[in-house]
């Protein structure tokens, strides 16, 4: 029997959709900044947690070139959830919310000056769970994972 191949999706994201306005810092009121909501589907066998990396991949750099900008890092989320409620952030259930190039912890959404950016949400099933320390950024996450990652999916997402 073929395994499943990991999946992931937003019930208020299509693939290569539009990020609503409440998920970014230009919502209303507290209709701001909140993480969207996630699923996942098809975890590999062996999997004992997934990380979570999302970046804008089209981030200019303004010194020069484009440089992904991250705006959430998730580890240690248990293989048995199968998604990620909409939500104001906050590490619960074993679940660590990393720093992104904010300098804080937790989703920080866009405000952007030009629009049409693309981001990518990547979720990673590992056949380990991660011990990063109190500070996780993304490139601590990307080191760790080397030769643990057992499957991998990515939805996109237009600002």
């Amino acid at each position: 029997m073929a395994q499943e191949v990991l999946k992931l999706m937003s019930p208020n994201i299509e693939n290569d959709g539009r990020l609503a306005r409440k998920y970014t810092q230009e919502g209303q009121g507290t209709q701001q900044d909140i993480s969207p909501p996630l699923e996942w589907y098809g975890v590999p066998h062996g999997t004992q947690s997934l990380a979570l990396i999302v970046q804008d991949i089209d981030a200019p750099d303004p010194s020069g070139p484009i440089v992904p900008w991250t705006h959430w890092v998730v580890v240690n989320i248990p293989p048995t959830l199968k998604g990620k409620e909409e939500e104001k952030g906050g590490d619960y259930r074993g679940i660590k919310e990393g720093n992104n190039d904010f300098k804080i912890p937790g989703w920080r959404g866009p405000k952007l000056p030009s629009y049409g950016h693309r981001f990518q949400f990547k979720l990673y099933a590992l056949d380990e769970q991660l011990h990063l320390g109190n500070k996780v950024t993304r490139d601590k996450v990307v080191e760790a994972i080397q030769g643990h990652v057992l499957g991998e999916a990515e939805l996109m997402a237009i600002f």
